[in-house]
């Protein structure tokens, strides 16, 4: 859906960065009242009582995971369509089916509270009940919440999130006053949770629509969401529930202390993720091509963990004292500020993997979404066989946090980097149409004949001009020399392409020029801004959006007089690809293709073009960009580091007379 020009200008980077920074604000607000909240409650009710809340609390966390599924699809859905018709329609069809599931969990723990009550020594099964009647609204929230992330209401988004904790502090504050204890506190969060339900209730009208989205395709996406989410509020929040059953309660009030620092992380991670998001689930292949995209949010994460993760370390243990209260005081080596600092580097650990794994989600189904769900399983174990301490609790986590980040990142990399699809579907008739075939000899001196007048080649005017401005292709010494000259300033740019090239004449088809991609270099980076298809690059030149300078577009005006004019002179653009059917980039030509485009569409056919295809086309950096093939470049570029074009060409040319 347009969000006006302006935001339209702006890389998938760059949106992450500034609507990360509207949902962090949203989240530090929320982060600073549930840290009031702990506080108030703590000191309240002990460590006894505080740990019989966190633990009641952690079961309402447990069920976002229908809500965070509920919600990350609903996002990445309504981003998908182009009208806030369809986006309403997505919203309604979603909304039923989450109100179906948060009454039949309600329904679970009403049946099972005693059960429930016992394993996590509470004091009454009544706390488990509250629960239910929030587990009604928490799954529905989920939907709301997406629908505002999807059409990227960050600050709405952010609003929604202080009001629940606003709630939730000020109703527990004040139930806790009159009386209520631990019940009080839980009954605050209910409220907190139908708060922002309510508050987030799309109330204006829109035409009613059929739903776009049909059923299997939700069905399908909201279970690999529920997987993913599954896994991950286990891992985030299982340690918690199992050190309230092995542990004694004021250990376990101890403990929910330290995890309070697990919990802002992640908030705070997961603002970025949200904002990440829907914007990745809108992008084209073009502009998740790079790993700056998952680069941003990923040093974000970091940023946020690192720089807590320190600051909790130097923080001395009276202060937490200070805070909570007497009674949250640890003895021995490892006090607060050490098991704080420890846990804040195991969750940032696993906020990373979470930033991966929802990338993927944003645009496809993920192969790697279920491994937090196996992982919580290991945490499980892993916390039941070794919990003699609460330090060592920690460290098994951050153990196998490691190995869960290790595990997802390499697949990640793995999965992108061997992609060898250029784009995410063949087009039907392809950005060309072959002509005839050409030989590679053919390619050099049409290259040459464009380039020869560039500064690297000044020496050789007068003596080569001839052998490149009337080259004679039946002549093998003349075909070397031409080779070796080329290599003078294109050797690593040549030695790129694969062995199997295969050269063609083709004509341009006009209808599929978003098939065809300026060469993904130097300045055209700038103006591609993650989108390099030509008609991309042509439209915000236009619009005057793409940064350009003034001299760049006097060139680019020049060109296009000179096509129009029919100057035989022109040369040759030469392309790359895979096949006739899959896109093309342009490997030399870029103005010329460009001035062709921004002034009239006639002008394209007054240009010869050359395209080589290969099945390996897409090992090659020029067409298909990743670490994977820039690692070959340089590999490439190592190995020809030895070789001296121009002494060669002196060799060839002495040996001539």
């Amino acid at each position: 859906m347009d969000n006006g020009p302006l935001e339209s200008r702006k890389t998938a980077h760059a949106r992450i960065l500034s609507g990360s920074f509207i949902l962090l604000l949203g989240s530090g607000i929320a982060t600073a009242t549930n840290f009031a909240y702990n506080v108030a409650v703590a000191r309240f009710l002990g460590p006894t009582g505080y740990g019989h809340a966190t633990a009641v609390y952690t079961l309402l966390i447990l069920i976002s995971a229908g809500t965070l599924s509920f919600q990350i699809v609903s996002a990445k859905l309504v981003a998908r369509q182009d009208s806030e018709e369809k986006q309403r329609a997505v919203y309604r069809g979603l909304h039923r089916g989450a109100w179906a599931c948060g009454l039949f969990t309600a329904a679970l723990f009403f049946l099972y509270q005693k059960p429930i009550a016992a394993y996590l020594n509470l004091p009454t099964p009544a706390l488990v009940a509250w629960v239910a009647v929030g587990a009604a609204f928490y799954v529905p929230l989920g939907i709301q919440r997406g629908y505002i992330q999807g059409v990227c209401k960050f600050p709405a988004l952010a609003i929604n999130v202080v009001v629940e904790g606003v709630v939730r502090l000020g109703g527990s504050v004040l139930l806790m006053q009159l009386g209520f204890g631990v019940t009080g506190v839980i009954a605050a969060n209910a409220g907190g949770v139908a708060a922002a339900y309510l508050e987030a209730m799309p109330w204006k009208r829109v035409a009613r629509i059929a739903n776009p989205v049909l059923l299997q395709e939700s069905l399908h996406e909201i279970g690999q969401a529920l997987v993913f989410f599954s896994g991950q509020v286990l891992v985030n929040n299982c340690d918690i529930i199992l050190v309230k059953h092995f542990f004694l309660p004021t250990d376990a009030g101890l403990y929910a202390a330290v995890a309070l620092v697990g919990r802002v992380i992640y908030v705070l991670s997961f603002a970025v993720v949200n904002t990440m998001f829907p914007i990745v689930a809108g992008t084209t292949r073009e502009e998740r091509r790079g790993f700056r995209v998952i680069a941003t949010p990923c040093l974000l994460v970091l940023g946020i963990g690192g720089g807590l993760a320190l600051a909790l370390y130097v923080t001395p243990a009276w202060l937490w004292t200070k805070f909570f209260g007497d009674g949250f005081q640890l003895s021995g080596p490892y006090g607060l500020p050490q098991l704080l600092a420890l846990y804040a580097v195991t969750s940032t650990i696993y906020c990373l993997s979470v930033v991966v794994i929802t990338y993927e989600m944003a645009h496809r189904i993920a192969r790697i979404s279920w491994i937090p769900l196996v992982s919580s399983g290991v945490v499980i174990a892993g916390i039941s066989f070794f919990h003699n301490s609460l330090l060592e609790v920690i460290l098994v986590q951050l153990i196998l946090m490691i190995a869960l980040f290790l595990l997802v990142a390499g697949l990640f990399i793995f999965a992108t980097l061997t992609d060898k699809g250029a784009v995410e579907n063949k087009v039907e008739s392809g950005p060309i149409r072959i002509l005839r075939p050409v030989t590679q000899e053919e390619v050099i001196a049409e290259f040459l004949k464009n380039d020869f007048n560039s500064p690297a080649f000044h020496e050789y005017h007068q003596v080569l001009r001839d052998l490149v401005m009337t080259p004679n292709l039946q002549d093998p010494v003349e075909n070397t020399k031409r080779k070796a000259l080329l290599f003078i300033r294109h050797l690593a740019l040549w030695k790129e392409l694969p062995s199997d090239t295969q050269w063609y004449e083709v004509e341009l088809q006009r209808g599929e020029l978003d098939s065809v991609r300026c060469f993904p270099r130097a300045h055209w980076r700038k103006l591609a801004q993650g989108d390099f298809s030509v008609t991309a690059v042509a439209e915000r030149m236009q619009q005057g959006s793409d940064g350009s300078e003034p001299l760049l577009r006097t060139k680019l005006d020049s060109i296009a007089n000179r096509i129009s004019s029919g100057d035989a002179e022109m040369g040759v653009i030469v392309l790359i690809g895979v096949s006739e059917r899959e896109p093309v980039t342009v490997l030399d030509g870029n103005h010329r293709l460009m001035a062709a485009v921004l002034s009239a569409p006639a002008d394209l056919d007054r240009l010869r073009f050359l395209c080589g295809l290969s099945p390996r086309m897409s090992e090659c950096c020029w067409y298909n960009t990743n670490l994977v093939t820039l690692t070959r470049y340089a590999k490439n570029v190592l190995t020809h580091l030895i070789h001296d074009p121009e002494a060669e060409l002196a060799r060839l040319m002495e040996s001539a007379g």
